[in-house]
């Protein structure tokens, strides 16, 4: 047997000549001798077209991929052949006349996703009616209706994507259904939250935001037990916000429900990436059982008339202070027709003096609406302490409190699709619609585990699976 450029399909170069040579192809069951003497078995995958040359894929047993630089490869056997498809077939999925009735609007993400191995990166390709596919016991917990609205990644989601949600949404709730899943990646999650926040209010029924840190095809994939969690929240959950369910601790013991306006995603790659901030999660979701935290939610109630309000406008930004910082950047942004600026102050919500004059023109001579978080996210604007906040206070830059800067972006975006008044801005920003603004934080929400600090050291020891 031979290899052919079928089936090397992406080797080029050096890793292409050794895999002919050793006549083995992609899709082998492999034993691969290193020139250390270890065995390793696998299968060959494409490599991807981007890549260099110098390098074997393997898809080990245990699920995970790696490359072995082929100068490290003494020999490779191939112990047999299987041309794998990554595609998980569609299934209609088996209703009861006693589960309640979910619908999942898909968007794309992580949870909806498979490796392209073509290129090596992770692209948007399940259809909602696949994903029940791969995880057959949402069968279990509702009758879920699936309905794709688009298949992009998060961080491309725009103006047009939110009012399509929006709309959904409402006609999702005007046909009936106990509850609302809202598959999506989580980049740009906490602002999605954020945004439907304001353009569903009012609603009678859960709407839960759920994704997944990895994909589907990897064996540490979150993706099963968020979408479990969120289906039963959305089937059984008593809270009728817009929220987001995502993994709770770094192991899979339960899911947090995180209240639409106060949550982010707080690290790169860790499951358990999502965080409350400025209070504490609404509820603890596993297997079993809910475990509200909170008591002032808005709770289910079918009787309740929802407010659909799917305004947005995108001239809306935020200006992330750094020391420095050029007045031209504010000029530049008014020039260029934005209506709205947050910023994303230091401390209690500071910028440098030169940029004094050219904010006081944005404002008071060209109507730009200026509004100041803080960078620290937890915590409160407090511009009257220091001469500098007070300054900027005088200049007309209004304080949001503890409001979270991408909230603040969002909100303003969607304010400013109502009017460009200024007196009605400031006002529509200041009045808290759901808890983007509080009166206070509480004193158990604020943890950072640094490591090396005893009582972190315990909690960890503890805690930690």
């Amino acid at each position: 047997m031979s290899s052919s450029k079928d089936e090397l399909k992406g080797y080029k170069g050096v890793a292409r000549t050794k895999l002919s040579e050793w006549k083995v192809r992609v899709w082998s069951d492999v034993k691969v001798m290193n020139d250390a003497g270890s065995v390793i078995e696998g299968v060959i995958l494409p490599r991807s077209e981007t890549f260099d040359d110098k390098h074997i894929s393997i898809k080990m047993k245990n699920g995970y991929n790696i490359g072995i630089h082929v100068d490290r490869v003494e020999n490779i056997e191939e112990v047999g052949y299987k041309e794998a498809i990554y595609k998980i077939p569609e299934k209609d999925f088996p209703r009861r006349e006693d589960r309640p009735n979910v619908t999942l609007l898909g968007t794309g993400g992580t949870i909806a996703s498979r490796l392209d191995y073509r290129t090596g990166a992770v692209v948007p390709a399940f259809t909602p009616g696949e994903l029940y596919g791969a995880v057959p016991e949402l069968a279990d917990i509702c009758n879920l209706t699936t309905r794709k609205l688009f298949g992009v990644f998060s961080e491309n989601l725009a103006r047009e994507h939110y009012i399509a949600m929006a709309e959904a949404i409402s006609r999702e709730i005007d046909s009936g259904v106990d509850g609302i899943v809202i598959g999506h990646g989580t980049d740009v999650m906490g602002h999605t939250a954020a945004v439907l926040t304001f353009m569903v209010q009012q609603s009678p029924i859960p709407i839960v935001i759920v994704g997944s840190q990895r994909s589907s095809d990897r064996p540490s994939s979150d993706a099963a037990i968020n979408l479990i969690h969120a289906v039963r929240t959305a089937a059984y959950g008593d809270i009728a916000e817009v929220q987001v369910c995502m993994f709770g601790p770094t192991s899979d013991l339960y899911g947090l429900l995180h209240r639409g306006t106060r949550v982010r995603k707080m690290h790169s790659s860790y499951r358990s990436t999502f965080r409350t901030i400025g209070d504490i999660p609404l509820a603890i979701v596993d297997k079993d059982s809910f475990t509200y935290l909170v008591d002032d939610y808005l709770p289910r109630d079918r009787s309740r008339k929802v407010v659909i309000d799917p305004v947005f406008n995108d001239r809306a930004t935020i200006l992330y202070y750094y020391p420095g910082m050029n007045p031209d950047l504010v000029e530049a942004l008014v020039e260029k027709g934005y209506r709205g600026i947050v910023i994303a102050g230091t401390g209690l919500g500071h910028v440098n003096k030169p940029l004094y004059p050219a904010l006081k023109w944005a404002i008071q001579e060209k109507g730009v609406h200026v509004v100041m978080t803080v960078q620290t996210l937890w915590g409160f604007t407090q511009m009257y302490v220091y001469d500098t906040g007070r300054d900027l206070l005088d200049v007309g830059v209004v304080p949001l409190d503890n409001m979270i800067p991408e909230t603040a972006l969002m909100k303003l975006s969607w304010v400013l699709g109502h009017t460009d008044d200024h007196e009605e801005v400031l006002k529509m920003m200041r009045h808290p619609i759901n808890h983007e603004i509080t009166r206070r934080e509480p004193h158990n929400g604020y943890l950072i585990l640094q490591g090396g600090l005893p009582e972190t050291d315990e909690f960890v020891r503890s805690h930690w699976k």
